[in-house]
């Protein structure tokens, strides 16, 4: 296989994730807007009456894990394509630093005000996709270093995190809050704080040194990211079954949907492991997929080429027709959340495939940065 054909392939399989990731992303929109379980569900404490409900909503935990993962990976990817193009070190930071700022933006302006369908103008929250952003700058700061010192860096990051957990704020103080739910803790202000997310990101671009330079060949991502991914599961596991350390959320037995439902906001060290395993066992997946049947993967490169602009666009439709409009809001269950899943695909991959057309032929800097 030539190394066109290798770099070719490298972004296809990543381009396919990102696209499987973010339809289960809209599994969990689609059940938030459909689904009547959100009139007495605590996202912070779920409690689901059967296992349809427990998996509709399961299915979306792998969702920031995998976006966080591979936003971690591209980043890596694109400081060391534009380096050795020629691009100065600092300029080539600047650049990331710069999609980074804008995915801020992105959250304050328009993703937070999408949800109500625009019905209020609502900038003061600190959601996924400026968590993702804030990650960004951050491990564009880092992303020079060898992969060894990054994935120390992400490693200390998990393990600090439980305890920086346990500092004390009073949530009447906004500038606390604002601090702790920004950087280490969840609620109201944000649900995904950066520092457990940015330590993620890191061990996207510590995993892409494998995905897109070490492993020459399929069989190595697969034999090696095999491996990873067991001992991410097996490390998860061992400190589930402690139900001490690392740890949030109490479970009944082994293998009960309770084991697997530890805390996601903020999330604890085990969902971290666990979710780390799971992205990538589902990256080798896909290139196993690739290999046997590549057509079969197709439908995932058309949001994965735009993540951006499928999830701002499909939030958007939802806040309109659904919250604002109050089309069919919270009264159905799990079959009414999957017709919805089926009838944004109908709307949003055709949606994709335009725009990812635009982007491709336009040079305008704010439609390359979508």
């Amino acid at each position: 296989m030539s190394n066109t054909l290798a770099v070719k392939q490298r972004f296809e399989f990543i381009d396919q994730f990102r696209g499987f990731i973010g339809i289960l992303m809209l599994v969990g929109h689609c059940s938030y807007y459909f689904n009547s379980i959100w009139l007495h569900l605590d996202p912070f404490d779920p409690l689901f009456p059967n296992w349809a409900q427990f998996a509709l909503r399961y299915v979306g935990y792998l969702c920031a894990p995998g976006f966080l993962m591979m936003n971690g990976a591209m980043v890596w990817w694109s400081y060391h394509r534009r380096v050795k193009k020629g691009a100065s070190d600092w300029s080539t930071r600047w650049h990331l630093i710069q999609r980074g700022l804008f995915l801020v933006f992105v959250q304050m302006t328009w993703v937070n005000s999408s949800w109500g369908g625009f019905k209020v103008f609502n900038p003061w929250h600190f959601g996924i996709i400026a968590s993702i952003g804030f990650s960004m700058i951050l491990l564009a700061l880092i992303i020079k270093m060898r992969w060894q010192f990054r994935l120390l860096i992400a490693l200390a990051i998990l393990v600090i995190h439980p305890f920086l957990l346990q500092i004390p704020y009073n949530t009447d103080d906004t500038w606390a809050t604002v601090f702790m739910q920004t950087f280490i803790d969840s609620g109201k202000f944000n649900k995904y704080p950066v520092l457990p997310w940015f330590a993620l990101a890191i061990l996207g671009s510590v995993m892409a040194n494998g995905w897109l330079q070490a492993w020459k060949t399929d069989k190595q991502r697969i034999l090696m990211g095999s491996a990873i991914a067991a001992l991410a599961f097996l490390l998860a596991i061992a400190l589930r079954m402690g139900r001490g350390f690392g740890t949030l959320n109490h479970f009944s037995d082994f293998a009960s949907w309770s084991f697997f439902l530890d805390q996601k906001y903020p999330p604890s060290l085990f969902m971290n492991l666990w979710f780390f395993g799971m992205v990538v066992l589902g990256v080798t997946t896909f290139i196993v997929i690739g290999r046997a049947a590549p057509k079969l993967l197709k439908v995932f490169s058309i949001p994965g080429k735009v993540p951006l602009f499928f999830y701002a666009a499909h939030l958007a439709i939802l806040g309109i027709f659904v919250k604002r409009i109050g089309l069919f809001y919270r009264e159905g269950g799990v079959m009414e959340s999957l017709i919805g899943v089926l009838a944004m695909l109908v709307i949003m991959l055709p949606l994709c495939k335009w725009f990812f057309g635009v982007k491709r032929r336009s040079k305008n800097y704010f439609i390359q940065m979508i």
